[in-house]
């Protein structure tokens, strides 16, 4: 909770501007029952200093892939207007605001894993040469805790290589696929590899 002590530098204020970006990006994982619920002032204040330093760091949300490097969807990561605007209002003094403008958006839970059912077309250890084309339509890591940083790319016969996955800060226990927003034709001869030593599936619609 705020003291006498505090001092508000910023306009920002958690009803206004913060409640909006958990409602869109937090509040799946952070509701009402969650140990560590979001969803108002009083719950959220606390935690303040800790939630900057975690989304500037970009732990949270645990999203596992790093921003722009492939094309997935949903892409349910922070924006970096949203991360430094959580930022500015810590940094500020995390002011409430007016309770009349606290957000009343209903969350429905996201998921990577929601859409059309997949199913392995190859696993990859490492590095594979495609024998088959392969209309890729996500990629599941096949890892046991968590993967600090690997890049998946894929170099095409052209001599192309184009970036499909850069898992970062990943965590087994969270996402299971990585789907594409469009699928992404993979034709024989194409070479698939992670940067560092890792197993993972590609993966097609059923």
């Amino acid at each position: 909770m705020p003291s006498a002590h505090d001092i508000i530098t910023t306009k920002l204020t958690f009803t206004r501007d913060i409640s909006r970006i958990f409602a869109r990006r937090c509040e799946t994982c952070h509701s009402p029952e969650a140990s560590i619920p979001l969803t108002t002032y009083e719950e959220t204040r606390p935690w303040a200093v800790s939630i900057k330093e975690q989304v500037l760091s970009r732990q949270m949300p645990p999203w596992g892939a790093v921003k722009g490097f492939g094309h997935l969807s949903p892409d349910n990561s922070l924006t970096q207007e949203e991360i430094m605007v959580i930022a500015a209002w810590v940094v500020g003094g995390a002011p409430k605001g007016n309770p009349a403008f606290l957000s009343t958006t209903q969350t429905t839970k996201q998921s990577l894993n929601e859409g059309p059912d997949l199913k392995d077309a190859l696993i990859v250890t490492n590095k594979t040469r495609i024998e088959t084309p392969i209309a890729l339509a996500g990629i599941r890591p096949i890892a046991a805790g968590t993967v600090e940083s690997t890049r998946i790319t894929v170099n095409l016969p052209n001599g192309h290589v184009e970036p499909l996955l850069w898992l970062f800060h990943y965590n087994s226990a969270s996402i299971k696929v990585f789907r594409f927003r469009e699928t992404v034709s993979l034709p024989r001869g194409s070479v698939v590899e992670a940067g560092s030593p890792l197993q993972f599936a590609l993966e097609r619609k059923r």
